[in-house]
């Protein structure tokens, strides 16, 4: 398998062969081209660039990757299933909800995720919806306990459930309580508590009807190991492959294949080679090298 640095080199190398075309993109795309053609079953990328970008605009899961996937999955064979290879950092429950929905319509529970890094928050949403997600040792998901402006669901709704508890205890915490608490506006608590409700029925369905179909009763750990704020402790905390088997999930090994391990990796590399040298920040892209990309928009100066 190439490493990071000998994709680098095989980028200059096409470069000097095919003047004419970008090195990046055909890179990209012969590997990814080799994941369609070991599995034998449709592939697309669905990649962010937010660890390059970490500040850009339409790195998260948002309701214009319809257009990507629309784009993409057009002209498939969809009787050959689709193997998504996810790289985001999530975003948008809604927007992930419609995403999956659409994916379902089109390949109905046909569908695996390649997780060849990192798939966090919405991304983890998109994961679980899937028959299998396969994974590396290297690999994570991440919590999908919801967040609204930075702050997590449940931990606001912990926080309102302690000051009722410590008012109650010592009417004098009163005036404490009620700085902390003014920094919400009144229907807060309310849209926190909806969201939980939302993204939990959400996934407890795509896990019942596709991968716990045959064993249900493993759906209530599965949730609480993700949508629980409390056992989780940070939104960002990152979820190995090793408990994601251990709380049942249908988790196949990139190990176990070594030409698919290979391709997919390069294919990865190949992607953070494009993030970290052209302005995109999200790609979207199948095996046919049809591809839809976001490029950041360069922000006017700020006055001093």
């Amino acid at each position: 398998m190439p490493n990071w640095n000998e994709v680098i080199a095989e980028i200059h190398q096409t470069r000097q062969l095919h003047p004419d075309h970008n090195p990046l993109d055909l890179v990209r795309r012969k590997y990814l081209k080799q994941v369609s053609e070991i599995t034998g079953r449709n592939t697309i990328a669905y990649y962010s660039g937010w660890l390059q970008k970490p500040t850009a605009r339409d790195t998260a899961v948002n309701d214009k990757d319809k257009s990507g996937l629309m784009l993409t999955i057009h002209r498939l064979d969809k009787s050959k299933g689709l193997d998504l290879i996810l790289h985001t950092p999530g975003g948008d429950i809604a927007a992930t909800e419609s995403l999956v929905d659409y994916l379902y319509s089109m390949f109905g529970k046909n569908i695996r995720v390649i997780v060849p890094q990192i798939s966090m928050s919405a991304g983890t949403m998109i994961a679980l919806s899937s028959s299998e997600i396969i994974m590396g040792k290297h690999s994570n998901l991440g919590p999908i306990d919801p967040q609204m402006g930075g702050l997590a669901c449940q931990a606001v709704i912990n926080e309102f459930k302690q000051a009722k508890e410590d008012i109650r205890k010592n009417p004098h915490a009163a005036a404490l309580w009620q700085v902390i608490i003014s920094k919400y506006h009144p229907t807060f608590l309310g849209a926190c508590q909806q969201a939980i409700e939302w993204s939990e029925k959400m996934v407890s369905k795509w896990l019942e009807e596709n991968m716990c179909a045959d064993d249900t009763s493993i759906v209530e750990n599965i949730l609480k190991t993700f949508a629980d704020h409390k056992k989780q402790k940070s939104h960002a905390r990152h979820i190995s492959k090793r408990e994601c088997e251990e709380i049942g999930l249908k988790i196949g090994s990139l190990e176990d294949n070594q030409d698919l391990q290979d391709a997919v990796l390069t294919t990865h590399h190949a992607f953070m080679h494009t993030f970290s040298h052209t302005a995109s920040v999200k790609i979207i892209e199948n095996h046919n090298g049809v591809a839809y990309v976001e490029n950041s928009v360069p922000q006017p100066p700020q006055p001093q």
